[in-house]
């Protein structure tokens, strides 16, 4: 299934990755390694590497390639850490995640879109790496907490205290907050209190 998706993939690295800032090596190839296609419907899968979001159903989206680059760039992995997701979707960002960490624990409130991403990553692709669980984002994992990062691909109205509580010492989390105007948001835990960088304005869909 690869074949007619491979030159598509490569330059979506080289025309929406590159020119666009991204330079960590590991995330570079982990997007050029993944086939986001698999992670669409059969149908919607000749626009898989267009330069968007795309539907996956559910009422929810697949992130447009470059903000998933770009966030997986700023929570800054070296290859050990443990990150939460929030909100597995359509698992496209959970195995960018699971190419570079050590662990991704993925929290998602819609059954159907958990099933459908974990059967994909736990099957089909065999990830060994990879956690699933269907629940409120709000809430988190805590039963495997501390975490070295914490990821959000949904927004919330302002970042949840029960995941700050989550994060360890020196971590790192990225989000998109707002409601009617959302800023990419990282935040770094130092000395138990929470450093914050608005960066870009984004949409997303809302954290519920």
């Amino acid at each position: 299934m690869d074949e007619p998706y491979a030159e598509l993939r490569r330059n979506m690295v080289e025309r929406q990755l590159l020119p666009r800032g991204i330079r960590d090596g590991a995330v570079i190839a982990a997007m050029a390694k993944i086939q986001r296609e698999l992670f669409l419907d059969e149908g919607a899968r000749q626009n898989s590497y267009v330069d968007g979001p795309l539907p996956i159903g559910c009422g929810q989206t697949i992130s447009q390639p470059y903000i998933v680059a770009y966030m997986t760039e700023l929570l800054g992995l070296a290859g050990g850490e443990k990150v939460l997701e929030i909100g597995s979707g359509s698992g496209y960002q959970t195995a960018v995640l699971a190419e570079i960490a050590a662990k991704v624990y993925s929290v998602e409130l819609i059954p159907e879109l958990s099933h459908s991403a974990s059967g994909l990553l736990l099957g089909r692709l065999n990830y060994q790496n990879v956690f699933f669980k269907i629940g409120r984002g709000q809430d988190g994992w805590p039963e495997y907490a501390l975490y070295d990062r914490i990821i959000l691909t949904a927004a919330p109205a302002e970042f949840p205290h029960k995941l700050f509580d989550q994060l360890g010492e020196d971590g790192i989390a990225v989000a998109p907050v707002g409601v009617d105007s959302q800023r990419l948001v990282r935040y770094v835990k130092q000395n138990n209190r929470i450093h914050a960088d608005e960066l870009i304005g984004v949409i997303f869909v809302p954290l519920v």
